[in-house]
């Protein structure tokens, strides 16, 4: 289904047609469970989605990291297709050949040159959930270390793991026992400063799991290379290759959770290669599936293999049409150098941020790697104190209004991230880039 890639505003947004669906889904459905914009798509192709009134809009959402590789990319919907054909579920009652294979492909993509195997799941909350299963099986240890600003999922031991209460764990304890949360190395706002953030914040570490929690009782650390909810946070440098050595010499089970960040997003297969790590176990969903619900779980052999037969699972788990799709993706993105795609798309786009800090005394600070790019947004450079939401919000509707899907994140809430898909064209590119510049002016002036 291809759509004209280019923006189109032809109604008020929402219009009138989105505002009467978005209507029915308020009967329908339940307020805990809103739509970030109130628009209603009908089709989507590459980075465009149409929605219901004809109006076509930029998207630099992408699902929220989910569409890597563009809406309805030909190949993949070809690739599920075939697979309808043939087979759509055993629930691993059976076998099937695009699971196998999917594994495979992801035991050899994910760093480190000894033996791996991989589980499937269908969400990234079921695959974190996973990983610590098996942390927990094979080291006969309970504690989990995770840090601030984390997002893990929604799941109760998911949302235990993650950081910010609101909205994600208001109301919902008691949590998951056996969780241990310590500072993030957050360059921008460690208190001594981003050239004091990465030694400090692993010392910190270092001695709360010694001391407070002890190595040995420790099963796993879990970290995002690249924080995504929290606000894509790119760690100081060093932090995580000491995290990463530490859990090494104690036996602890080192977790990547490249759920956001993987796939290409961060201009490699997975962020955490930039660091110099071979983590024991990754997460990955999202992109993996460009739209098709599944999540890995990848890791050494013998950690997968530790636990007892039938103790990891899921009704939905190695779908058949899912696994397609992501043999589907890992093609497209290797054929097309999506890879490197995605670095030439973070060079323009924090180029046009930096310009952005040079006009705008809102913006704090430009970070990313790859096409994982964000702004965080501040009312004084001086406090650090964060914008608004009425402001972060009013920036949001603007671009919406006027074409372009864009996505907030942070603790605060004051980070504008950009997900464009790795395949948009530069023009389509500077375009909705062009609308979120006007946008941060108007609100901001």
């Amino acid at each position: 289904m291809d759509i004209p890639q280019e923006r189109k505003v032809v109604t008020e947004i929402p219009g009138p047609l989105s505002q009467e669906w978005i209507a029915r889904r308020a009967a329908a459905m339940p307020s805990a469970f809103p739509t970030i914009h109130q628009i209603v798509a009908a089709r989507a192709s590459g980075a465009i989605v149409e929605d219901v009134d004809g109006n076509r809009l930029i998207d630099f959402a992408t699902g929220i990291a989910v569409l890597n590789v563009g809406h309805s990319a030909d190949d993949v919907i070809a690739a599920v297709e075939r697979q309808l054909e043939r087979d759509t579920h055993t629930s691993g009652v059976t076998a099937n050949e695009p699971s196998i294979e999917l594994a495979e492909r992801l035991n050899a993509l994910t760093p480190g040159d000894f033996p791996k195997k991989t589980f499937f799941a269908n969400s990234g909350a079921e695959a974190v959930e996973n990983a610590v299963k098996i942390a927990r099986y094979a080291t006969g240890r309970q504690a989990i270390v995770c840090f601030d600003h984390a997002f893990h999922g929604r799941t109760l031991l998911a949302m235990s793991l993650t950081a910010k209460v609101m909205p994600y764990k208001q109301g919902f304890g008691p949590f998951a026992p056996e969780i241990y949360r310590l500072p993030f190395a957050y360059p921008y706002r460690w208190p001594g400063g981003a050239e004091r953030c990465a030694e400090e914040a692993l010392a910190y570490a270092l001695d709360e799991m010694h001391k407070h929690i002890g190595e040995q009782n420790i099963a796993a650390v879990i970290v995002e290379p690249i924080q995504g909810e929290g606000g894509f946070i790119v760690p100081a440098p060093g932090f995580l290759k000491g995290l990463s050595d530490f859990c090494t010499e104690h036996g602890i089970v080192f977790v990547a959770d490249e759920i956001q960040s993987g796939m290409g997003r961060a201009g490699r297969w997975y962020a955490i290669e930039d660091e110099g790590i071979v983590p024991d176990l990754v997460t990955t969903a999202k992109s993996l599936g460009a739209g098709f619900p599944i999540s890995a779980v990848t890791g050494r052999a013998d950690l997968m293999d530790a636990v007892h037969p039938g103790g990891l699972g899921g009704t939905y788990a190695t779908n058949p049409m899912a696994a397609a799709a992501g043999l589907a993706v890992l093609d497209k993105i290797e054929r097309e150098g999506l890879l490197e795609r995605s670095r030439a798309l973070g060079d323009t786009i924090m180029a046009r941020f930096r310009s952005f800090a040079e006009r705008y005394p809102v913006v704090g600070e430009v970070r990313g790697r790859g096409a994982m790019c964000a702004i965080e947004l501040v009312s004084d450079r001086a406090t650090k104190e964060p914008l608004g939401a009425d402001a972060m919000n009013a920036i949001a509707r603007r671009c919406l209004e006027n074409g372009v899907i864009v996505l907030t994140a942070g603790t605060y809430g004051n980070v504008v991230r950009l997900l464009p898909p790795l395949t948009i064209d530069d023009a389509l590119l500077e375009d909705g880039l062009g609308v979120l510049d006007e946008a941060i002016g108007a609100v901001t002036a």
